[in-house]
């Protein structure tokens, strides 16, 4: 058989394999190394960029550990406390570094929210959810990294595409010294993967490259046009705090759908109900005032009942996309809110 067909029989026989990283050693990455190299050249990736991305990729058997680490905990474990997850990340230096990025980038700012609907707020929450406004952006060498996960095989065919997007990265003018980011493979401002960079980031300086590493311009861009691409509605708010009456019937709003993506996220959430039916049974805003009659809503509270509850809207549903955990979403909506304050 021709050289390419061999190359590809022996990627399938690898893929067989499944995790085989324990078993195989350094060796056993080398020759997965190959495979990745004959699929990124098959997707187009050039010679160049190929021979500028696996320079130095070696195996990192932290960042498996970390992979296989992820919290999961028992299946019917009662949910945490969000209280405490608020405060450290809805906390004052965030908030006040927050609020002067805001301020002084209000024009800025402004044309983006003007041209994708996205909240300025918003935008200045994620990245500094995300990096704490770039001061923590991950110092893994990504295709070291994306490779080795890829090589450990528990999600390999998500790592593998990873990979070689981190390739097209370099295709597309990033530096291959700018490769850094989580174990897991996010990099820049934003924590994008690179799949995501290749899709959505945006150039807004004008310089001719989407730079979510060191331009506040293309930072703040490249998070609105997430958004927007995730479906964010111009002029609904993300959700709001409520308070919630004692009688309220819980059971009788529970939500009567199974979520196909994140079942236990969206498990914590009512059934939707219009604004006007919220407040004809009681919930009471605390510090804003209700929004259009018709907008509807979930009722999320993350404490339980007696504590604080949230309304939620379908842009909340966007913040999810970006990261799937009602704790962020809320933290994020609420560092919006105190930064613009």
């Amino acid at each position: 058989m021709g050289r390419i067909t061999t190359i590809l029989f022996a990627i399938t026989a690898w893929g067989a394999l499944g995790g085989a990283a324990e078993e195989s050693g350094d060796a056993g990455f080398e020759a997965f190394l190959a495979s990745l190299r004959a699929q990124a050249a098959a997707r187009g990736v050039s010679a160049q960029a190929i021979e500028a991305g696996f320079a130095g990729v070696t195996l990192n058997r932290r960042v498996i550990e970390l992979d296989r680490a992820q919290p999961g905990g028992p299946v019917n474990a009662p949910p945490p406390s969000f209280e405490p997850y608020r405060r450290s990340h809805v906390d004052t230096p965030r908030i006040e570094r927050g609020r002067a990025i805001y301020q002084a980038t209000r024009a800025r700012l402004t044309a983006i929210e003007r041209e994708t609907g996205v909240p300025e707020s918003i935008m200045v929450a994620i990245w500094g959810h995300e990096s704490s406004y770039g001061a923590v952006t991950g110092k893994f060498d990504l295709p070291s990294a994306l490779a080795s996960l890829a090589y450990d095989g528990r999600r390999r065919a998500l790592f593998t595409d990873e990979f070689i997007a981190a390739l097209k990265m370099i295709d597309r003018g990033v530096p291959r010294e700018r490769l850094k980011g989580s174990w897991a493979g996010a990099t820049g401002n934003p924590q994008f993967l690179p799949s995501v960079y290749l899709r959505l980031a945006r150039d807004a300086d004008g310089d001719g490259r989407a730079d979510i590493w060191t331009s506040e311009a293309d930072t703040l861009a490249s998070i609105a046009n997430y958004f927007a691409d995730a479906g964010w509605r111009r002029g609904i708010p993300w959700g709001f705090a409520v308070s919630v009456p004692a009688g309220l019937d819980r059971a009788g709003l529970a939500g009567r759908t199974v979520a196909p993506r994140c079942p236990k996220v969206f498990e914590r959430h009512s059934r939707w109900l219009t604004m006007r039916e919220w407040r004809a049974l009681g919930l009471v805003p605390l510090d804003r005032p209700w929004p259009g009659d018709e907008v509807l809503a979930t009722l999320i509270e993350p404490d339980g009942p007696g504590k604080t509850g949230y309304l939620t809207t379908g842009n909340y549903r966007v913040i999810l996309d970006y990261n799937c955990s009602n704790f962020y979403a809320l933290s994020v909506g609420l560092l919006a809110d105190a930064v613009e304050r």
